[in-house]
């Protein structure tokens, strides 16, 4: 009878072994995604992304649907307008000049309006016949493992996760119907009808392309489409799946291929290793992705709008940003599937959307994904070159504001398609780079060769002014004046002087730090050879001498010399601090009818700059209740009529979504002074709120706790060495530190070793 109880008992125990390991093991938080319903449009879908492919899960017209993308589908072919003799800046400047800027219109932003290339494109719809499965009882993402759940009433359950760091994607049912399986449904490239030239905001027609028709083959438990495009160029994808009983689980992948590209495996291959890993094994490795994303900062804040909004914020980062992948475009790995080309063409914008999306990456340590970002850059610095020496013919290195994914222009609004000082917000970013990891190896092959070859690039293109200082022959303030013939400024705005000053400040000072004597000269005699910004007595920054900012505009871009670049800031004195509280006031006093999204993002940076947390706390609200979807994607337009903004359209782009957390990680911790300010832009309120391992620069690692109101503990690693300076935390308080300090006008100093950990600790 014992014998017979045993082996009960231990077949019990395989049953439930195996039972549990066909079980997820899913860790669901307050800050998931959780709804009643399936999005009924794409926009709304549930986000899964790896950096390279994406997917996004809603409901259409019946069907389960997964948008299915990878951020290399482009269509390549070049503007022929950027191939005559007019593309150059000189001759632009003679057509302002000559007041015949129609010609200018006609030549380089029409073009681009009305051609459909080049563009990112879609890839695929992989859909699921759910009309027989009943009612959705409800929705999840869990944003701790990146993966989607989906249960119907009648028991019917559904998840999937796009692979953290492979270029594949997984999806599972339990307890569908017999026959149930998955339909490839290509992008409408080939659909009867006559294609309509649309707009390239609203997106154009896919049609317009001129792509044959795809090749789609299917056999019982597999299916595969291949799609040829422009100049040799062609994508494939690949899901197989397989059923056990009532379950069905299956992988899916989708590659891209140009003629001149290193040949890698296609999706076919991909699925197929994928396929024997088995789909347990890559949920174990996805999630310890995933674990370690998630293990890099955390915060604790008492305002759950915000706190909910900023882990949404890192989710997407997390599954947009990666090393080895292109930049973060307007929409990343969930290109517009509405039979349509993305809004803008799905391009990389310059003029503000690649750079804001950077912008948490620093103090929320994820340097390893936001390197990424500057490899590209330099990846393609050769067609910058070619950019620079083309339409500015001068040397150095000038970056189109609008590129394709191998950095070529595509034109547009010239003034920031083609904008003179690009490559020097670009250069902050490596910069930025720098001061957060310290590597010398990093500053001495990339950040100063960049830009310096920006500052070089300056030098070339200026002219000397009636005053003797110089000035660009024309300049522009994104995006003011729009396209028109105003939109160019006889004198150079303070966007261009901003990062122009920003980029000579910063050439000598990294050459200093390299022992480039010479060269700081050179960088620093160059600097005083450029005029101050334009700043009004009661407004703050202008647009431009003589130029008030006088109406709601989207873009801050006038205000860049107070932030990001931080060259007018409240550590510079009473002066600095009278130009910031006059600019902020002004610009918010002037109203915010004709602000996008980004705009209250940007806003609540500017406010935490300025230490006003209960500002920065109720911008930041704004932004996340009434220009955010239900799914947390940032679109543009006003959703809810609150009256925030005269903007109601909703093309979705990201680089609100991440300048949102950025504005909070600068409520908590700011060091672009030097020195390390804990918890300087917080509400009253916020009496209780910590954070864990936010970066500085110095490659400081420093976690925080305020209890009831008091800052009682702080720990900090130093990466590199070096000294360390933070502002007294304490107060008057008594405090105890595990290290040899000196405290001088309320900053703490500590020479650190490398790996060094301090504590300081409020005393009781």
């Amino acid at each position: 009878m014992m014998k017979y109880l045993i082996c009960i008992w231990g077949l019990f125990l395989v049953v439930s072994c195996t039972q549990k390991q066909n079980e997820l093991s899913i860790t669901f938080g307050d800050h998931d995604l959780v709804s009643t319903t399936l999005a009924k449009s794409w926009d709304e879908g549930i986000p899964l992304g790896n950096g390279v492919i994406g997917a996004l899960i809603w409901e259409k017209e019946g069907r389960l649907r997964l948008s299915l993308d990878n951020v290399n589908l482009w269509d390549l072919r070049p503007m022929e307008n950027l191939n005559t003799p007019e593309y150059k800046y000189s001759w632009v400047y003679d057509q302002w000049k000559k007041d015949n800027y129609k010609a200018v219109q006609d030549k380089f932003d029409v073009p681009y309006d009305k051609s459909p290339a080049p563009s990112k494109i879609p890839g695929a719809g992989l859909e699921f016949n759910i009309e027989t499965l009943g009612d959705v009882d409800s929705t999840r993402l869990s944003i701790t493992d990146a993966v989607s759940k989906v249960y119907w009433a009648n028991g019917t359950a559904f998840e999937a996760f796009v692979h953290g760091s492979e270029q594949v994607g997984w999806f599972r049912f339990k307890n569908v119907p017999e026959g149930f399986k998955p339909v490839l449904i290509p992008p409408a490239y080939n659909i009867e009808g006559e294609s309509k030239e649309d707009s390239p905001v609203t997106g154009q027609d896919l049609r317009r392309l001129g792509y044959p028709e795809g090749q789609v083959n299917e056999s019982e438990k597999e299916i595969s489409y291949t799609q040829e495009g422009w100049g040799g160029f062609n994508y494939n994808v690949s899901v197989k799946w397989q059923h056990n009983g009532n379950d069905m689980e299956g992988c899916w992948s989708i590659t891209a291929r140009y003629p001149e590209w290193e040949t890698n495996l296609n999706a076919v291959d991909l699925v197929e290793k994928a396929l024997q890993r088995g789909y347990q094994s890559d949920f174990s490795s996805h999630k310890d992705w995933w674990a370690h994303f998630w293990s890099k900062s955390a915060i604790n804040i008492p305002d759950s709008v915000i706190e909910k909004q900023w882990h949404l914020e890192q989710y997407k980062f997390g599954s947009a940003a990666r090393n080895g992948a292109p930049p973060i475009s307007l929409q990343a790995v969930w290109t517009a599937d509405n039979g349509k080309l993305p809004p803008w063409k799905g391009d990389y914008h310059h003029d503000l959307n690649t750079q804001l999306s950077y912008w948490p990456a620093y103090s929320g340590n994820h340097l390893d994904l936001e390197i990424g970002y500057l490899e590209w850059l330099l990846k393609y610095q050769d067609n910058f070159k070619t950019y620079t020496k083309d339409y500015y013919e001068a040397e150095g290195l000038a970056v189109p504001g609008v590129s394709t994914l191998t950095g070529e222009p595509m034109g547009g609004w010239i003034q920031y398609a083609f904008g003179p000082t690009v490559s020097g917000w670009l250069g902050q970013h490596f910069y930025l780079h720098w001061r957060y990891s310290m590597d010398r190896d990093f500053l001495k092959n990339k950040a100063y060769p960049w830009i310096s070859e920006v500052a070089i690039f300056f030098e070339d293109i200026s002219v000397n002014g009636e005053n003797g200082l110089r000035k660009l022959p024309i300049s522009a303030s994104p995006e003011i004046h729009n396209n028109n013939r105003e939109a160019w400024f006889g004198e150079t705005t303070n966007f261009d002087l901003a990062a122009i000053r920003w980029t000579y400040e910063k050439a000598a000072e990294l050459a200093l730090e390299l022992g480039k004597e010479e060269d700081a000269k050179r960088w620093n005699d160059l600097l005083q050879e450029w005029p101050s910004f334009a700043i009004h007595e009661t407004e703050g920054l202008m647009l431009a001498p003589e130029h008030r900012y006088e109406e709601s505009h989207r873009h801050f871009s006038h205000l860049m010399a107070f932030h990001p670049y931080g060259l007018i800031d409240y550590s510079n004195g009473e002066d600095h601090k009278t130009i910031v509280d006059n600019t902020i006031n002004h610009l918010t006093e002037t109203g915010s009818d004709y602000w996008t999204g980004y705009s209250f993002s940007w806003l609540a940076n500017l406010q935490a700059r300025a230490f006003d947390g209960e500002a920065a706390a109720n911008t930041l609200r704004i932004f996340a209740e009434n220009f955010c979807l239900p799914n947390s994607f940032h679109v543009n337009g006003e959703q809810y009529n609150k009256g925030y903004s005269k903007f109601k359209y909703r093309p979705f782009t990201l680089e609100g979504n991440f300048a949102f957390a950025s504005a909070v990680q600068d409520m908590l911790i700011q060091s672009h002074t030097g020195t390390i300010q804990l918890f300087p832009a917080i509400p009253n309120g916020w009496d209780n709120v910590s954070f864990e391992t936010l970066r500085t620069q110095g490659a400081f690692l420093v976690s925080a706790k305020k209890e009831n109101g008091q800052i009682t503990q702080v720990q900090i690693v130093s990466e590199k060495g070096g000294d360390l300076k933070i502002k007294n935390p304490f107060g008057d308080s008594k405090f105890s530190i595990d290290a040899e300090y000196v405290l001088e006008d309320d900053i703490i100093n500590v020479s650190t070793s490398e790996n060094q950990k301090i504590h300081l600790v409020l005393d009781k």
